[in-house]
């Protein structure tokens, strides 16, 4: 039996990657997908789902809009990597929505999800944390129903949106640290200094537009995104942030994990935002009071290549 998938996303041209890999692969069953605020406005990030399940032919998957900002901050920094409308201002490429956005909120989408399922359900969360903290704040007895929580988010080396803080995570502190620090789930973090190496070139696109209407049309929603890692990083292509994430939903173990307990800075100054993985030995952080049963999966290596592959070949299928 295929494990069922919850996407939260707010796309952003690499959670169309992730949504297009999860439509794509028949280990997970996509049961829903939830939005929330983060590379561009909900009502975008809404549109832009609907559009991309409508491209992938998944139209029977429910789409329900979620939190419109953070929980207790005001979001600090405007969103401009992705373009406008979050795909490089080619949103209106994508075939129009096949359905209505659901009519139940985001969390209360999750929880009939989640009380519906078959088995435990895995929750990919690609953006930021805000709708996965109200639902377990609200409704701890669905703990037990998630199998696997799997996040897009952090760094250890340093951040994207701050020196310090990945997009994702200083988009709501907060929230992140809701879920990640006080929550007691099965938990992988995939950061951006695995995502950044995973990172696929020109010929891979290339490959990917020649391989029919849906490959195509997806490569046509990168060149914003494309334009801004290449004035950042000097790279001409793709960094699928979410999409490697996804990949390890559908394949656990795909990423090797090292296991560390975490917490996130919540404070005003130059680290709001970031992730601070305890590398101490196990013998000298317990000494200092820290939780070792609360420790997170941090993604830090992959198959490169492989990946890259794996996930290029999924998506050809469309």
């Amino acid at each position: 039996m295929s494990t069922p998938l919850i996407v939260d996303t707010d796309p952003g041209v690499d959670d169309a990657f992730a949504l297009a890999l999860a439509a794509a692969s028949p280990e997970v069953d996509l049961i829903g997908v939830t939005t929330v605020f983060g590379n561009v406005p909900l009502a975008r990030t809404t549109d832009n789902a609907l559009r991309l399940l409508s491209l992938f032919g998944r139209d029977d998957v429910p789409v329900a809009a979620g939190a419109d900002r953070p929980l207790v901050h005001p979001l600090q920094w405007p969103a401009h990597a992705h373009g406008s409308d979050g795909l490089s201002g080619q949103a209106d490429t994508l075939p129009p929505p096949g359905r209505d956005v659901d009519g139940r909120d985001a969390v209360t989408l999750l929880v009939d999800l989640l009380t519906a399922a078959p088995a435990p359900v895995t929750i990919v969360a690609v953006g930021p944390l805000t709708n996965v903290a109200l639902l377990l704040a609200a409704h701890p007895r669905l703990r037990s129903r998630i199998a696997r929580l799997v996040v897009m988010g952090g760094g250890i080396a340093g951040g994207n949106a701050t020196p310090s803080a990945e997009f994702n995570i200083a988009s709501d502190p907060e929230a992140a640290r809701r879920v990640l620090v006080e929550e007691d789930l099965p938990t992988v973090l995939v950061p951006l200094d695995l995502t950044m190496r995973c990172a696929v070139d020109t010929t891979w696109l290339g490959e990917l537009a020649a391989s029919g209407p849906v490959g195509r049309t997806l490569v046509g929603l990168t060149p914003t995104y494309r334009a801004y890692y290449q004035r950042s990083l000097g790279f001409d292509g793709l960094v699928m942030h979410d999409a490697v994430a996804v990949a390890e939903a559908v394949r656990p173990g795909v990423l090797t994990p090292a296991r560390y307990p975490l917490d996130v800075d919540c404070t005003f100054g130059p680290g709001r935002g970031a992730v601070v993985p305890d590398r101490r030995p196990r013998s000298v952080s317990e000494e200092f009071g820290v939780d070792q049963d609360r420790a997170v999966d941090f993604a830090v290596d992959t198959d490169l290549d492989g990946l890259r592959s794996f996930v290029l070949e999924r998506l050809k299928t469309l």
